[in-house]
């Protein structure tokens, strides 16, 4: 009678344990990786470049009695920029052979210049200002040179751009009097593409 007695205590002790009722499995959920974050790298015009560039430009020789007229300015450039952030300091040479429509033979426009722009991403608009040397039949002078230009990066490596230059020749040639004092100013537009180091 003890062991029945005891087996229905056992019965109702085990029964008791479950007395709170189902509780279900835990099925654990599959864990989900976040998708990739993709962080657009800025754009930095840091570093050497060189490339080529062909326009059309112009010049006027005050006071000569025949028009010095059009000409075709076609060459190679290169140079060194740096990125400060908002703003791109550099430094470019750059060397253009002139061909004149009429009246005077081909000749060399070579030219040293500082460049400042601004960094807007893959578009950098900038100034130059510098020095040019013209060599031109019996002219050979040194003066001011200055323009306004824009770079595009087509990648990383690969910019095209526009650039609308001005230089400025001071007493290059005696007038018919024999009294020096004629100024030679070309302006010329160009449209340059570059390969970035």
């Amino acid at each position: 009678m003890k062991i029945i007695g005891y087996a229905a205590l056992a019965s109702l002790m085990a029964g008791g344990a479950y007395a709170g009722g189902y509780v279900a499995p835990v099925v654990e959920q599959p864990v989900v990786a976040p998708a990739p974050v993709t962080i657009t790298p800025e754009s930095d015009w840091t570093g050497f470049y060189a490339g080529l560039q062909y326009g059309k430009g112009s010049a006027d020789l005050d006071g000569a009695l025949s028009d010095v007229g059009d000409y075709d300015g076609y060459g190679l450039h290169a140079g060194y920029q740096r990125d400060l952030g908002r703003f791109v300091l550099g430094g470019e040479l750059d060397y253009n052979k002139i061909s004149p429509d009429e009246n005077y033979d081909d000749g060399d426009l070579t030219r040293l210049r500082l460049r400042a722009g601004a960094d807007m991403g893959r578009f950098l608009p900038y100034v130059t200002l510098g020095a040019a040397r013209l060599s031109v039949d019996d002219i050979s002078e040194t003066g001011l040179t200055y323009g306004i230009g824009a770079d595009y990066k087509v990648t990383e490596r690969f910019t095209v751009g526009a650039e609308y230059s001005r230089s400025d020749f001071k007493d290059v040639l005696e007038d018919e009097t024999g009294i020096s004092g004629l100024d030679l100013d070309t302006d010329m537009v160009q449209l340059r593409a570059s390969y970035r180091f």
